[in-house]
């Protein structure tokens, strides 16, 4: 006999409250194991790929790729014991028809197990009286073939599931690649973001009034506008700055990239000011420190999570690199290498985004010389690394071309004083000018 269960949206990060879905990896009529991937979501925090905690075989798809979706609303409809009665088989044009299914019955209320890899929190979804036999109603699914819905003033271009997250994350409109009917590519979506589409069709998102173009604020986007407006609005900011030579350090980046300790690793000026946090920290413990308004607490950490602000297709995140003061500088080369790629994949966890203790962004990667960086919500202070440029700079009374680059240290003023910053940020910059310092930290 089926035995009908529903899987809710689950919190894979603290304090998820939404997600949208990107994609559908199974369809009505499907069968499945434990702990099967079965879609993935884009949190506030990063795509991540759900898998189901029962086998069975799929018999709804409650929501539609591109929807936002609370955390506790059923997604899907799973049969865990068909009995000898395979689901219904989608249709000829790709819809499935819902099962057959028994009279209806009051809502049971099911405990659903937790998932993989995220914790052991109990999610209690109801499932809804079935309808009537008799009268299939046509489910909306996400199907690995090309699908397309009428819209109102439009339509929806066709093209599979993984070219919609591509043209999403590149942010390519599928409407001004193709005319209704056109199935769109890969590479499509691929030249339309290297370059101008020939004679593209207007997008339904641009009025050709006025010439704007709207796009909803969700996912990370949306998690960084209101994680940026309430650190903003709650620590009082104090920025500083500091122009650094830097040459000592460039000219030992160049010696120690022939070392055989470096060998296939990236050493980049970052791990260079990743290793000057962290040392820096120990002598300023406040910059590394929390402020709990709860418990109107200071709480200073003893190890540094250090966050590397990262520009991805879907927005800026920031992943941690966790306990940063235990790495060598080689391990922190690797470590931001690895970061980064994961990063601008999309691939990186929300376990990995949360729980930060200090943070640097690199705005010298854009040209740009520095700024005024906001802090990241939990965290007390973040360093901004500028561009190093060739700049004429004294030395002993001349004037050399020297290697050059500014720093702008932001902190929270109820946690760090301003003598406290400085020396901090006084810190960073003698470490860099001269790497030999380190060792009497």
């Amino acid at each position: 006999m089926p035995q009908y269960k529903q899987f809710p949206l689950a919190d894979t990060a603290e304090g998820l409250t939404e997600a949208d879905i990107l994609n559908w990896h199974v369809k009505p009529g499907d069968e499945v194991k434990v702990n099967q991937i079965v879609v993935e979501i884009e949190t506030a925090k990063a795509a991540v790929e759900l898998p189901i905690p029962w086998a069975g075989v799929i018999t709804e798809l409650h929501v539609e790729p591109g929807q936002t979706v609370e955390v506790g609303t059923p997604i899907l409809t799973i049969d865990t014991d068909p009995g000898g009665a395979p689901a219904e088989a989608p249709s000829p044009n790709g819809v499935a028809a819902a099962p057959a299914a028994p009279a209806p019955a009051a809502p049971v209320e099911e405990e659903m197990k937790p998932l993989v890899g995220y914790g052991s929190k109990t999610v209690t979804a109801k499932r809804r009286a079935r309808k009537d036999a008799g009268a299939p109603t046509p489910q909306p699914v996400a199907a690995p073939e090309p699908v397309a819905e009428p819209v109102k003033g439009g339509y929806v271009p066709l093209a599979k599931p993984p070219v919609r997250k591509l043209a999403k994350d590149l942010g390519v409109d599928l409407h001004a690649l193709a005319s209704e009917g056109q199935v769109i590519t890969r590479e499509d979506v691929q030249r339309a973001a290297s370059g101008p589409v020939a004679s593209p069709a207007p997008a339904v998102s641009i009025s050709d009034a006025s010439g704007e173009r709207r796009v909803p604020i969700k996912g990370v986007r949306k998690a960084t506008a209101q994680a940026m407006v309430q650190s903003a609005y709650s620590a009082p900011h104090v920025t500083e700055f500091l122009t650094v030579d830097v040459t000592p350090m460039m000219e030992l980046r160049e010696k120690l990239k022939k070392s055989p300790a470096f060998a296939g690793i990236k050493l980049t000026p970052l791990a260079f000011a990743a290793k000057a946090v962290c040392l820096a920290a120990k002598r300023t413990p406040d910059v590394n420190a929390t402020w709990d308004e709860a418990a109107q607490e200071i709480v200073y950490k003893s190890y540094v999570h250090l966050g590397i602000a990262a520009a991805t297709p879907r927005g800026l995140i920031v992943p941690k690199i966790r306990n940063a003061e235990q790495l060598s500088l080689p391990e922190l080369a690797k470590a931001l290498g690895e970061l980064t790629d994961t990063a601008r994949e999309g691939k990186t966890p929300p376990a990995d985004m949360v729980n930060g203790t200090i943070t640097i962004t690199n705005v010298g990667v854009f040209g740009v010389d520095t700024g005024t960086p906001i802090i990241n919500p939990g965290e007390s202070a973040i360093l901004a690394f500028g561009a190093i440029r060739d700049t004429p700079w004294v030395v002993d009374g001349e004037i050399k071309v020297r290697k050059v680059l500014q720093l702008a240290l932001s902190f929270d003023h109820r946690v760090v004083d301003g003598q406290q910053g400085s020396q901090f940020l006084a810190d960073v910059g003698m470490l860099l000018a001269d790497p030999a310092s380190a060792f009497v930290f």
